[in-house]
This record gives C-alpha cells, structure tokens and sequence, in this order.
C-alpha cells in the first residue's frame, strides 16, 4: 500500500505548534467568541494535518514539503 506525505518535517512541527496555541488562545479567555470558533476550528486542522503528515490543500496544489512524499506500508 502507498501511503502519499506530502508535509515535511518542519512543517509539521509548525502546524502542530500553531494548531495547540490556536486551541489555548480561546481556552484562556484571549480571543471574542466569533474568533474562537475560528481558532479552534483552525487549530484542529493544523494539528490533524501535521500528525497525519497530510494536507488536502497541498494535494490539490500539487504542493510537497517531504523529501520523500510516498511511503511503502507493509
């Protein structure tokens, strides 16, 4: 099975880091209710993206920042 990455590994760590401050912001109290359901929300995807080394968008754009963008899963 092959598996396509298409996020690095500095990129990832950037959009788990920004995915956890954008989930603190609103949990203590820095951001109006509208931007909070804009930062959790935001904050969720950067994190889902950057475990599962995984963006829907980069595919769509033909954009990679892995060096190896497909993996072989045994």
């Amino acid at each position: 099975m092959n598996i396509s990455f298409n996020v690095g590994g500095l990129d990832r760590r950037f959009r788990v880091l920004l995915g956890v401050i954008l989930l603190i912001l609103p949990a203590i109290g820095l951001t109006t209710a509208s931007d909070a359901i804009f930062a959790y929300i935001a904050g969720a995807i950067a994190i889902i993206t950057g475990l599962f080394r995984f963006c829907p968008l980069y595919a769509i754009l033909g954009i990679s920042t892995c060096r190896q963008p497909t993996q072989r899963i045994h």
